[in-house]
C-alpha cells in the first residue's frame, strides 16, 4: 500500500490491520479507462477497456431478453471512495459499520475499472431488495458468460454486507 492510500486511511480512522482482517484485494488505477455512458443520475461512467466491452455486450444481452440493466456507479478513485467514507462518517456512521458496507479507498473493486453497481427500474439503488428483481436473476442466470460474477454474495468471507448490485469483471 502506497504513502497516499496509508495516509487517506490514517485520515479516515481505518484500522492498520484492514488488509489483513478483510483478506480483500488492493487495486491499482487502470491506465486503460473508456466511457460506458452516464449512469442513472447521468454523471459519466468509465470501466476499463476489456471490462466496459463486456459490460456493454451484457446490457445488450439483457436487453434482447427484455431486461434493463442500469449503471449506479462503475470506476472511483481512491480519493472519491474516500470521499464516500468521509460523507457516512459526516453524518455520524462509525467507521467499523461503514466498512462493511463501503470498502477503503485502495480496496474497492470499482477502483480496479472492473466493477459494476446495477439497479433496474423499479427497485432502489444499492438496496438488498434489488435480489428481487427480474434483472437479479437474470444476472444470475447469464452474467458469468460476460465474464461478470457477484462478489459479495451472503455470508462472503471479506465481512462485506450482501451486495447483489454489484458486479465484477474477471477475465
Amino acid at each position: 500500500m502506497d504513502h497516499t492510500l496509508r495516509e487517506l486511511h490514517a485520515n479516515l480512522g481505518i484500522p492498520t490491520t484492514y488488509r489483513k482482517t478483510t483478506k480483500l484485494a488492493c487495486f491499482s488505477a487502470p491506465t486503460d479507462l473508456v466511457s460506458i455512458g452516464a449512469d442513472v443520475y447521468g454523471r459519466p461512467q468509465r470501466l476499463e477497456q476489456r471490462a466496459a466491452s463486456a459490460w456493454l455486450a451484457m446490457r445488450d444481452h439483457a436487453k434482447s431478453d427484455g431486461i434493463t440493466l442500469q449503471v449506479v456507479s462503475a470506476y472511483r478513485s481512491a480519493e472519491y471512495q474516500a470521499e464516500v467514507i468521509q460523507r457516512s462518517l459526516d453524518k455520524g456512521d462509525r467507521i467499523e459499520e461503514i466498512l462493511q458496507r463501503i470498502a477503503a479507498p485502495g480496496f474497492s473493486e470499482h477502483q480496479s475499472g472492473r466493477a459494476l453497481d446495477l439497479t433496474t427500474p423499479g427497485f432502489e439503488n444499492v438496496e438488498e431488495e434489488f435480489e428481487e428483481s427480474k434483472a437479479f436473476t437474470w444476472l444470475t442466470k447469464n452474467a458469468q458468460q460476460h465474464g461478470f460474477e457477484l462478489s459479495y454474495p451472503r455470508d462472503n468471507p471479506y465481512g462485506v454486507i450482501y451486495e447483489p448490485w454489484h458486479w465484477c469483471y474477471h477475465e
